[in-house]
């Protein structure tokens, strides 16, 4: 056992067969309520996802007890949710690593144990993974395993989930999609879809059917070879039902159940038992509540209890260092800020978020403004053919979607936005290398995919001043699609709320001059290379440092000045190496005819796990330290000479 000792049921579950055998149903609540704790105790004290795992703690422990895991198939989505699957399934010792360096991933991985059956953290995914592994059961002779998708209410809004959904309701499978139902994501949930379940669970129609049907459920199973007479009885009679009341779900023929309680384990047992002799595909609608078994996070914001970081699990405060000098702002909070400035001043400005008001800071146009800022919902796909369609009308939408989640809208950025030569403003927050969340989440890929487009410009600023400059000349003037690339976190100016100017696209600068070798960076790794250069300089060697911007328009009469005057050259970038920022650089350089020795710095062709950035830009050879590793090797030949000289 490690630091954090388990009750005394939950010390003895180390597989979900020990759940199993072990305990009777009328044990699982106080199985429930240890598990809760010991999410509790780590969480409080280590950090993580919080609100999400605890309000499916009886949902975990009820799919567990009934379903012969790992042989039954359960895909969690995104997976915010998933801390109690990860302590009943073997991993109880290990989980105070959880999302630290080297450690548990914070999201259910493949690698990491046979019962995480799909990797995940991205929202939306499990419907259709686990038609694919139901039909892949059936294909190779197991028609008889089950396979179940639990899905949260905020992931039900992506067009891939409905597309699962439409083609689930034709494939004769077993498979139980489980909604998860508590009103929110990180956010709170937006849409009609929301209305609707929300409908659902207070019609008077649903709740006094539902009591008949699960009456009727409850003999499913005493009837043995007449149990699927006994489904067909209930299909019918929830069918009937169902003509005073249309049902979404029904209409792509999944045979609805619920809306139930999602905190009555030993009810969902029960229900579930059932479930499982019904054929073909089924929706369990549960009603949860994020947060639900720490007063806290029930009474307060389940935004501010989705990730509140450490906190004192008595009292429920969060534990913050206070710096000891004034911080920088977020960049999303300059973002956020800066788009209410320029708004005010600009009529035909409007902001569009996939369901992340809070984590981009589009939250404050929205108290602001909220007829000229709209969250569409876990929809990244939409959010941006969505921008194109009001940029047909005159309008500048600013995009705002975190870059390892405009991966799944690439299309509509090429064929909606870009092919139109339309004036939408791209704001990727969380690119680069992200931390905790790993590698479902770290914005590693844009540059490379982005730089590809025609009609559309590549900028990251070095500073926040930059960020708000870039913002005002992305709507200032038609330059069609326009992408602003930034990090997570901390900026790294105190002072960052000047004037807006202008800045002429495709235009880098020079930071500071130097003679033996040039830095060439883009985006705020430049505040990175200038610890480099000091610490270079130190040692007898003289760096200039020259932030580009821009990767498409790339400055090349900057470019040529640098090629014109050094012989060793670094390019520095938090994206990946292959195609990025450094191969555009390359690629100018062979297409010019110069000699020079360019090393790349930035992420390698690979997947970089979960860890603190500065753990992973060590990792990655691109902290100041690798830098200055990097410049003295290449210019030890100079130095030698120098010296000799």
């Amino acid at each position: 056992m490690n630091e954090f000792q388990a009750g005394n049921l939950l010390s003895q579950i180390n597989s979900p067969e020990d759940l199993r055998k072990l305990f009777s149903e009328e044990q699982l609540p106080e199985v429930c309520k240890q598990l809760r704790q010991y999410i509790i105790d780590i969480v409080s004290e280590k950090g993580g996802h919080f609100g999400a795992s605890l309000g499916v703690v009886e949902l975990t422990v009820a799919l567990h007890y009934v379903f012969n895991t790992p042989d039954d198939q359960l895909v969690w989505d995104v997976g915010h949710q998933a801390y109690g699957h990860k302590i009943l399934t073997g991993r109880k010792d290990a989980f105070h690593t959880n999302r630290k360096y080297k450690g548990l991933s914070g999201f259910p991985k493949r690698s990491e144990s046979e019962y995480d059956t799909f990797g995940v953290g991205h929202s939306s995914t499990s419907i259709s993974a686990a038609l694919g592994m139901a039909v892949g059961s059936r294909l190779n002779g197991h028609p008889d395993r089950q396979h179940v998708a639990i899905i949260g209410d905020g992931a039900m809004t992506a067009g891939l989930a409905f597309e699962g959904l439409n083609h689930g309701g034709v494939e004769d499978t077993n498979m139980i999609v489980v909604l998860n139902d508590n009103c929110m994501s990180i956010d709170p949930n937006v849409g009609a879809l929301k209305e609707y379940l929300t409908d659902i669970t207070t019609s008077h129609t649903y709740n006094k059917v539902k009591d008949e049907v699960w009456n009727l459920l409850g003999k499913v199973s005493k009837f043995g070879p007449n149990a699927q007479v006994i489904a067909q009885k209930v299909e019918n009679a929830i069918k009937g039902a169902l003509l005073k009341q249309s049902n979404l779900f029904e209409s792509l023929n999944f045979r609805y159940f619920g809306p139930i309680d999602g905190h009555d384990v030993e009810y969902m047992v029960k229900v579930m038992r059932d479930l499982k002799d019904i054929p073909g595909p089924k929706l369990l609608h549960c009603v949860t509540m994020k947060g639900k078994g720490y007063k806290p996070a029930e009474d307060g914001s389940a935004t501010k209890w989705h990730a509140p970081g450490l906190f004192n699990k008595e009292t429920g405060e969060i534990i913050k260092v206070t710096p000891k000098s004034p911080e920088p702002p977020k960049w999303q909070d300059v973002f956020g800020h800066s788009i209410i400035e320029l708004a005010e001043k600009n009529e035909k400005i409007v902001g569009v978020t996939p369901a992340m008001p809070t984590g981009c800071s589009l939250k404050f146009m929205m108290e602001a403004m909220p007829d000229r800022a709209f969250d569409v919902g876990i929809a990244e796909q939409h959010a941006v053919t969505f921008s194109a369609g009001m940029a047909t009308q005159g309008l500048v939408p600013f995009c705002n979607i975190y870059s390892s989640f405009m991966q799944r809208a690439y299309d509509q950025v090429v064929h909606d936005v870009a092919l139109q030569k339309l004036q939408v403003v791209f704001c990727l927050d969380r690119a680069g290398l992200v931390g905790a969340d790993g590698p479902t989440h770290h914005g590693s890929f844009d540059i490379a995919y982005m730089r590809c487009i025609p009609n559309l410009i590549v900028s990251s600023p070095m500073t926040e001043e930059d960020l708000r400059n870039l913002m005002y000349t992305a709507s200032a003037e038609d330059h069609g699609a326009f992408v602003i690339r930034y990090p997570r976190g901390n900026g790294v100016m105190t002072e960052w709320k000047t004037p807006f100017k202008p800045m002429k696209v495709g235009t880098g600068r020079r930071v500071v001059n130097g003679d033996d070798i040039a830095f060439l960076t883009f985006g705020p790794i430049g505040n990175t290379a200038l610890d480099a250069i000091k610490s270079l300089e130190q040692q007898g060697v003289s760096a200039a440092l020259y932030d580009m911007r821009f990767v498409k328009p790339i400055d090349e009469l900057m470019l040529h000045e640098v090629f014109g005057k050094f012989k060793q050259v670094v390019t520095v970038e938090d994206g990946c190496i292959d195609g990025g920022f450094g191969s555009a650089v390359i690629e100018f350089m062979v297409d010019h005819g110069y000699q020079c020795q360019v090393k790349r710095l930035g992420i390698p062709d690979q997947f970089i796990e979960h860890g603190t950035p500065e753990e992973l830009f060590h990792e990655c050879g691109f902290d100041a330290e690798g830098m200055v590793n990097v410049a003295l090797e290449m210019t030890a030949a100079r130095r030698k000479d120098k010296m000799v000289g």
